[in-house]
């Protein structure tokens, strides 16, 4: 099966909260990675998603160590909804910025 991965920036302007992550995470650039593996036997091309994963700080570890955490996309997106609803008076307001996916296969 072919595999496609995905990659994008998600910068948050204000403390968030995601519901598969414990605790409150600092604003910031946080990066975000999709897997998604082909469905043979199509007429057409198409993808399944297999795991959605944000990597996060370290808890309670210094230097650069991180961690990877899988997330529901659906949670991340309303994550951001809140952030943006509380960045409307803020023109610098960040959205997410799309890289450029990696394939595999």
């Amino acid at each position: 099966m072919t595999e496609r991965t995905t990659e994008s920036l998600v910068t948050f302007r204000h403390p968030f909260a995601l519901k598969d992550v414990d605790g409150i995470q600092p604003p910031g650039t946080y990066h975000v990675e999709t897997v998604e593996l082909a469905i043979d036997g199509l007429s057409f091309v198409a993808f399944r998603r297999i795991s959605t994963t944000i990597t996060l700080p370290a808890v309670e570890t210094s230097g650069t160590r991180r961690q990877f955490v899988e997330i529901d996309p659906a949670d991340l997106a309303a994550a951001e909804q809140r952030d943006a609803s509380n960045c409307n008076d803020d023109p610098e307001a960040s959205t997410p910025i799309p890289s450029q996916p990696a394939k595999h296969g």
